[in-house]
């Protein structure tokens, strides 16, 4: 088979959407298939993750593609707060979906957990609704559910169960463990006091580098899905850190020592992460964490719901539909959306969001299209610059250390975002992804080439948009912010 033959099958499985795809050595996608992903409700009661659909789904799609048996290598990305366990035979109880909170109905549980985590010094993990601190999943079914909890034998992070199924090879791997679990300490790079206490961390197979090959492809699952049997199968990695791994991986001038990096991952959530800040900036209170990226270093990590707050102040307006214009209009009006817009998460989510002109409240249907949309790009680029400055708030250091920030996702192909964002931070050589394949599948793929230079194409620098009256406006903005942070 000729190089270019070779495929790598990239299992991306997000909360609400699993893909597969299947890139070639260059880099471009030869097929794609997509599914709604839903939770299902498990024999003990409660929402669990649809593994038996997602299996079923995978092995009906891929055996039917004559393109499946040119897979030679495969990976599997997956969203965080996720954990499988194995017993005997199999799951030893079904994956509960962190949306789910199983301590809700138990006050005197849900303490317990809590007076029993890690303090934030040390977990670098806020306390979480609902599952998304995955050791309150296993504190759930350890209590609640004692006959489920004696079934099991080992705990695997969702990307590795993947892993384990197609290859039989069980492995723990950071960025999946260290994504607000409070199973981790990301600094000591070890396991929670918590998990210790709890007994938890025999059950944790070794630790397996994302890039790691685990070996090739079981028999029976070759079969079943249409694989070659020297399909070679990797560890797999927790999918934000999919995305910013490949600019650690990255010999680019994007990717330097010298640099400070911050990726900006947008979608419904917009997550900061800047390899290389000190973990010492981090506010719980703001909802700013440390995931753990691929090498096993802390990663100082900040997030606001930006996909969201942007639809809510375009109220029915084109993304597109704002101009450099309308921008200026914004400015000249002194028009302020201040947060929040979104409920859930973010470093203001216990703030009403509000928009002023001249200081007086106006609703969003006093604007026009091109405002509204004006509006909630300048507002996502403040949001953004106010985070970048959290993360790296030492502003005389930093003056002389070369910047540079990249953006991925919808925000990425918004150029007034993009222009006002590379205007709001002089000096930051702002950066916009414009690779037809999503971040996270990309850097899935790169991890099967760990170590091979990766192609900086896709990356194009953003020229600031030159507006004089936007130093001024920013100032209002963040003075009036801090009046009622106060």
């Amino acid at each position: 088979m000729a190089a270019s033959d070779e495929l790598t099958l990239v299992i991306d499985i997000g909360k609400s959407h699993a893909k597969l795809l299947m890139v070639d050595d260059t880099g471009a996608v030869v097929e794609r298939h997509g599914r709604n992903n839903a939770s299902v409700m498990s024999p003990l009661g409660y929402p669990a993750l649809d593994v038996h659909g997602l299996e079923a789904w995978m092995a009906q799609t891929l055996s039917a593609s004559p393109h499946t048996r040119h897979c030679t290598r495969v990976i599997t990305s997956t969203h965080g707060a996720a954990l499988v366990a194995l017993g005997d035979e199999g799951l030893a109880w079904e994956p509960l979906d962190y949306e789910h909170d199983a301590l809700a109905a138990s006050p005197q549980l849900a303490q317990a957990f809590t007076d029993a985590s890690d303090p934030f010094a040390l977990s670098l993990s806020p306390a979480l609704p609902a599952g998304l601190n995955a050791a309150r999943q296993l504190f759930a079914v350890q209590h609640l559910y004692p006959q489920a909890w004696q079934r099991t034998r080992c705990i695997l992070p969702y990307p590795q169960y993947w892993a384990w199924l197609l290859c039989g090879v069980r492995a723990s791997e950071y960025s999946s463990l260290g994504c607000h679990t409070h199973l981790w300490q990301p600094q000591r790079q070890d396991y929670s006091d918590l998990a210790r206490a709890q007994g938890w961390v025999a059950l944790f197979p070794p630790m397996q580098a994302a890039w790691a090959m685990l070996g090739p492809v079981l028999p029976q699952m070759a079969k079943r899905w249409g694989l070659s049997a020297h399909c070679a199968v990797y560890a797999g990695v927790h999918d934000s850190n999919a995305c910013l791994a490949r600019y650690l991986n990255a010999s680019s001038e994007v990717a330097t020592q010298s640099a400070r990096l911050t990726v900006v991952s947008s979608g419904t959530w917009t997550v900061l992460m800047a390899p290389g800040a000190a973990t010492t900036a981090l506010q719980a209170e703001r909802d700013m964490l440390a995931n753990v990226d691929v090498l096993g270093r802390a990663t100082p990590t900040a997030r606001f719901m930006g996909g969201r707050e942007f639809a809510h102040l375009l109220a029915g307006a084109s993304p597109d539909a704002g101009s450099v214009e309308d921008v200026a209009h914004l400015l000249a009006t002194q028009t302020l959306a201040l947060p929040s817009f979104a409920a859930q998460g973010g470093p203001f989510s216990d703030r009403v969001g509000v928009v002023l002109q001249s200081g007086v409240p106006v609703t969003l249907a006093d604007l026009t299209d091109g405002q509204r949309a004006a509006l909630a790009a300048l507002y996502c680029a403040l949001v953004t610059r106010w985070l970048v400055r959290q993360l790296w708030p030492d502003e005389a250091a930093s003056q002389a250390t070369e910047q540079r920030l990249v953006v991925e996702g919808p925000l990425s192909r918004n150029p007034l975002y993009m222009g006002l964002l590379a205007a709001l931070l002089p000096g930051v050589a702002c950066w916009a992804s414009v690779d037809e394949l999503e971040g996270t599948a990309r850097g899935a793929w790169q991890l099967t080439r760990w170590g091979q230079p990766a192609d900086a194409a896709f990356l194009h620098e953003a020229i600031a948009l030159e507006l004089p009256a936007l130093k001024a406006y920013a100032q209002a903005w963040q003075q009036r912010l801090n009046r009622e942070l106060l």
